[in-house]
């Protein structure tokens, strides 16, 4: 999979399975709108826990469907997930009360949880090494495309001269799940990850599923050169990973990766929901901004930061992961700091201050998103959906808390004191996370998955990895060992 050029194959794996990531931004910017606060009779502080509920779903679906996207297979999951957001999404749109509509944005969050475990598996998984590091980045980077998507139809939908001003977000609510329907259709065509099926006893279906791509790919007019003999490796069935078995992996064999993830996600997940699930009640209560207005400084914030993504993820496959980590999450902290001080002072507007976390979150995007990169590759494949699910359930827990505290720091916007200090937090968590990945962050720029981390289920131990009932062998010299 990894010497494979690049060709339309690969091209529908960005689009069918990168989408999800432009239904979680549409998600977002949707609710973050907050369009339905008067029809519901929410304050900025229920707002920011419509958003929090969001959140904690999103927790519960990682770690459910990141084991079964482990034990049952990726393409297993893709529909089940997807099926699960479609009816959370549209279900909220049809909300009476704020307890309801709380209920059904924990389920939609459950539904997108589940997308981030099982997607990111699958795209390290196929994506040939080369390429790996500025598609998996461009990809979740696509989350800003559907959060200006999502500033665009609330333009549309909370415009009170088209629709009735309680029923435009009761519709905006059904443009996620009308796109999933369309996602459906792309998906059926992905196949299973061949990695994930010679782990699991399904050697012959394996060997099909690799020569039909590769004679797709031929067809195209790509040649594809002979297999590296001297890189095989033995590998025997595994079955479902033990929970002691993923403790050891992740606090014994590798303490030094599960650091540098788990503090990748929390800084990211804190600072990004803090801002943006309420962002609109800043321009609002700060600037006098109206709410149908607020979207269209979005428009430009959201663009930046699916540039950042862009243009940058090229950098993570030459310069390398920890430089690139290191450089973007303090740039945007630093960034995010001094526009804090502004704030403060009372110099800025609604354009400057947007202007502000535009070139912020241009860097920050780019982090962001290496943050899921990351924790996908640096970890072996059985356990991969897994750890993604509980490294993203950690920092999204943490991160869940943001939307509430820093609507609680907003307040009526008299004050501008409180949201001066959860900004300088904010710009501290992002510098802190930045330094810390520097220093112990993974090279794995244009790494086989292989060479960054033995398989659970390699047969030769050679390389020191870990066996196949779970214990973790002594390793003399092992580069795998922290």
């Amino acid at each position: 999979m990894d010497r494979l050029p690049w060709s339309r194959f690969h091209w529908l794996i960005v689009v069918g399975l990168g989408f999800s990531w432009i239904l979680d931004g549409l998600e977002v910017q949707i609710v973050a709108a907050n369009g339905y606060a008067h029809t519901l009779g929410m304050g900025p502080v229920e707002v920011g826990l419509a958003g929090t509920f969001y959140l904690l779903g999103q927790v519960f679906g990682a770690l459910v469907f990141g084991r079964l996207a482990d034990s049952l297979g990726r393409k297993n999951l893709f529909l089940v997930s997807l099926a699960v957001y479609l009816v959370g999404s549209a279900v909220a749109g049809f909300a009476f009360a704020p307890w309801f509509f709380y209920i059904w944005r924990f389920v939609a969050g459950a539904g997108i949880g589940g997308e981030y475990a099982a997607i990111n598996s699958a795209i390290d998984e196929i994506i040939p090494s080369k390429y790996r590091g500025r598609v998996d980045i461009a990809i979740n980077g696509t989350y800003w495309g559907g959060a200006a998507l999502g500033a665009v139809a609330s333009m549309f939908f909370l415009n009170t001269e088209v629709f009735d001003q309680d029923l435009g977000w009761r519709l905006s609510f059904f443009v996620g799940p009308v796109l999933g329907l369309l996602l459906i259709y792309l998906r059926r065509h992905i196949p299973e990850s061949p990695r994930w099926q010679m782990t699991h006893g399904r050697e012959e279906e394996a060997e099909r599923n690799v020569d039909a791509i590769e004679q797709r790919i031929r067809e195209e007019g790509h040649e594809i050169g002979p297999v590296d003999e001297s890189r095989a490796i033995v590998v025997k069935e595994y079955g479902r990973v033990p929970f002691l078995v993923i403790a050891k992996v992740l606090f014994r064999q590798y303490p030094r990766r599960t650091l540098v993830g788990i503090t990748m996600m929390v800084t990211q997940s804190f600072l990004y929901n803090a801002i943006f699930f309420t962002y609109a009640l800043v321009l609002e209560n700060f600037y006098d901004v109206p709410p149908a207005s607020a979207s269209q400084y979005f428009i430009v914030f959201a663009i930046g930061n699916l540039l950042g993504a862009l243009v940058l993820g090229h950098f993570f496959d030459t310069w390398g992961r920890r430089r690139m980590l290191f450089g973007t999450y303090v740039l945007a902290g630093l960034i995010l700091l001094t526009s804090a001080f502004l704030f403060h002072a009372g110099v800025l507007n609604a354009t400057t201050h947007t202007l502000f976390w535009c070139l912020s979150f241009f860097f920050a995007s780019a982090g962001a998103s290496a943050a899921y990169l990351t924790v996908s590759e640096i970890f072996p494949l059985e356990l991969r959906s897994q750890v993604i699910s509980y490294v993203f359930s950690i920092g999204q827990f943490v991160g869940a808390i943001a939307p509430t505290l820093y609507g609680s720091l907003i307040g009526d916007g008299t004050d501008r004191g409180p949201l001066f200090w959860g900004y300088v937090l904010g710009s501290g968590v992002m510098i802190a996370g930045g330094v810390i990945s520097g220093v112990f962050g993974v090279s794995a720029a244009g790494k086989s998955l292989e060479d960054i981390a033995d398989p659970l289920s390699l047969v030769e131990q050679a390389k020191g990895g870990v066996t196949p009932d779970g214990a973790v062998p002594e390793a003399k010299g092992s580069s795998r060992r922290e």
